[in-house]
């Protein structure tokens, strides 16, 4: 016989006791927790993470940096590419330390480096988001496709995947760009045309996993053809994954582009760049450590910043972790 369990009466405007409201907020909390979407979940782990946080407010510090990067050029009267050869320099031709015209000192043409660095920014932030953008996007497509339709197309795109992934990356981009010559948009079509196959392999691994699942099956049933099915059911599945290698490649592109301006082969003098500022930077670094550090820097965090996001997404969406 089963005994009934009766719930304690209260008077109007009684509280009820300690233990049930305890109980009851705890299993709202549970109902809350799990009417919530993982996107919402992941967002709200990383709201809790402070490297996250921090690492956030330093990509958004140096976009909103690029963006005001000629008002800060116009509120120091410091043109980007203006050599002040009289007053930015010492009278024995040294760059200028930081001082209350120029707040990060000056280089060896006498340009305000602080406003150089702005403009960098500029060139990293668009390197890093439309080079990764664009291998995203090429990844994405190649993976989709070889792990959905399988068989020959796969052992194709696999394979090509492969020959790109073993490719000395490196050593192929200073050859193209000293052959074709130094610029913006190929250094961008140099390092997504590198980066892409790591996205495509990725994508694959998930796609061979999902599309025998039964949701795949009852679009495939309905009639879905493929770029539907691929489109519609398996790619919002694999998006976690996409956003937390995209964090990754975002710095990977920052520096590829660095290291070939830093060669000569990437951004043309004067534009500035984080790379050629570095590279100017060799022949002063004992008698002007400001001009090294300072770009040095602004290279470091960002990049350093990026890669701990990616971490923190990572883990947001408990990709390859166990909880």
């Amino acid at each position: 016989m089963v005994r009934a369990v009766s719930a304690p009466i209260l008077q109007p405007g009684a509280e009820p006791p300690a233990d049930a409201a305890g109980d009851a907020h705890e299993h709202a909390d549970d109902e809350l927790i799990v009417a919530r979407s993982p996107s919402r979940l992941a967002l709200q782990r990383l709201r809790r993470d402070k490297v996250a946080v921090a690492s956030c407010g330093v990509i958004l510090f140096m976009a909103l940096l690029a963006v005001c990067a000629p008002l800060i050029a116009w509120a120091t009267g410091h043109p980007p590419n203006h050599q002040d050869l009289i007053h930015g320099l010492s009278p024995d031709g040294i760059p200028l330390g930081p001082n209350r015209h120029y707040l990060l000192g000056t280089d060896d043409l006498g340009r305000d480096i602080l406003v150089r660095i702005a403009y960098g920014a500029q060139i990293s932030l668009l390197v890093g988001v439309v080079a990764t953008g664009a291998s995203i996007a090429i990844g994405v497509v190649i993976g989709l496709a070889a792990g959905y339709y399988g068989r020959l197309v796969d052992a194709v795109l696999s394979r090509f995947m492969d020959v790109v992934l073993s490719l000395p990356y490196l050593i192929l981009a200073i050859a193209l760009v000293s052959l074709v010559g130094p610029s913006l948009w190929i250094s961008i079509g140099v390092i997504a045309f590198f980066s892409w196959a790591t996205v495509g392999r990725v994508v694959r691994g998930q796609t061979l996993a999902l599309k025998e699942r039964e949701f795949v099956e009852a679009a495939r049933s309905l009639g879905a053809g493929g770029p539907r099915i691929m489109f519609g059911e398996i790619l919002p599945n694999v998006v976690a994954a996409v956003i937390v290698y995209a964090t990754l490649l975002v710095p990977s592109a920052i520096v590829f582009e660095a290291t070939l301006s830093f060669l000569g082969l990437g951004i043309v003098p004067p534009t500035p760049s984080w790379g050629n500022m570095l590279s100017e930077s060799l022949a002063f670094f004992e008698v002007a450590w400001w001009f090294v550090v300072f770009p040095g820097a602004a290279l470091l965090l960002t990049t350093l910043a990026f890669n701990l996001l990616g971490d923190a997404v990572r883990d947001a969406f408990e990709i390859g972790t166990e909880r």
